[in-house]
């Protein structure tokens, strides 16, 4: 976790959209916005004409949230996944669950931890949906607040062309036999089973059966997943 009391030096060279290229937002150009209940709607898609929006990769998010009350929002702009220990190396990472850990920088706002919404009763963990392609759950920011993730008319969507794999457990752009063990070993666990993989359970349904094996044999064998 970083140590707020050591970052400072960092961030001041490092907050501002500036200092890197990376290639168009690969977030939905319709469903782009999130809600802060005490900033407004947060754009992860058009910062700079798209180029500097924010891209999902399968481990990490990379570039800019552009909130018109609080400015600026770095969800990470070096090559993640990031270590979160100190300013330099800090940004918002995709576990192999889809969840989002880490955190954003806002220049007006400071940290934005998106593990906040699993620590919140109920857990409303932030995470990648890959089945419906969007973002869920929450995250906290001490000056801001909930941003909300999981509104069901307002929501940020995934752009389908990323070619995401939903089985590819171990993110690393293809779905064989490594990820068929890690499927294996969870299959018939219901949720509160500790062999029970919610991101083997495809359909949501608080169990990985037959249902769920048919999405993984569905994917068995790709190699274009990417992000």
């Amino acid at each position: 976790m970083i140590d707020k009391r050591h970052i400072a030096a960092g961030i001041v060279l490092g907050a501002g959209l500036v200092g890197f290229a990376i290639a168009d937002s690969n977030i939905n150009d319709t469903d782009k916005f999130a809600w802060g209940e005490n900033v407004g709607y947060l754009n992860f898609r058009d910062a700079n004409g798209t180029t500097q929006g924010v891209q999902v990769f399968t481990d990490h998010l990379q570039g800019y949230i552009w909130g018109e009350n609080i400015g600026w929002i770095n969800v990470g702009n070096g090559s993640g996944p990031y270590a979160n220990t100190d300013g330099t190396d800090f940004g918002v990472n995709i576990d192999m669950s889809g969840n989002l850990t880490g955190y954003a920088w806002g220049e007006n706002v400071g940290w934005i931890n998106f593990d906040g919404g699993a620590m919140a009763t109920p857990a409303q963990p932030a995470r990648i949906d890959q089945v419906d392609s969007r973002f869920r759950g929450y995250a906290w920011g001490e000056n801001i607040g909930w941003l909300n993730l999981d509104d069901s008319g307002t929501f940020v969507g995934v752009d389908s062309t990323m070619n995401l794999c939903v089985a590819d457990f171990d993110n690393d752009g293809d779905v064989d036999l490594g990820d068929f063990g890690v499927f294996g070993a969870g299959f018939n666990a219901m949720s509160g089973d500790p062999n029970y993989n919610p991101s083997a359970d495809f359909d949501n349904d608080g169990d990985v059966d037959l249902g769920d094996f048919g999405v993984f044999g569905a994917e068995f064998g790709r190699t274009d997943c990417n992000g």
